[in-house]
């Protein structure tokens, strides 16, 4: 067994699709319409969908907006330099919500980045 995607609802794909296209550098591995459910399925990541796990970012045709709830944390992404990659996602129009820096207790250098919908999306930098 193995984790094959997270899904997250989005209130606008266009605008999801660039912020982790564009700003966190995934790729739209597939996108299908499904107009008899009313709703849109894109898929990104940074490798095939055989290789790993990606986001499958939904979009319900007609909502743009949802609570995100108390129970739901982040998405972690590896990273070789968390304040250069803090850097790159600013130059790129991207939210830093938290800048990279030790965990709290820890040594562990994180960040976090906030996609348009509010979700969390956390760099962990790479021993």
């Amino acid at each position: 067994m193995r984790i094959l995607h997270t899904m997250l609802r989005v209130g606008d794909l266009d605008r999801s699709l660039a912020f982790y296209t564009e700003v966190l550098g995934m790729r739209l591995l597939r996108r299908n319409d499904y107009p008899e459910g009313k709703f849109t399925l894109a898929f990104v990541g940074y490798q095939e969908e055989a290789a790993g796990a990606v986001l499958e970012l939904t979009y319900n045709w007609g909502v743009d907006k949802y609570e995100l709830g108390t129970a739901y944390g982040h998405v972690a992404i590896a990273v070789d330099d968390a304040r250069a990659a803090c850097a790159a996602i600013r130059e790129r129009g991207g939210k830093v919500v938290r800048d990279a820096g030790p965990m709290k207790g820890g040594t562990t250098v994180i960040a976090f980045v906030e996609d348009p919908d509010g979700y969390k999306v956390e760099l962990i930098q790479r021993p």
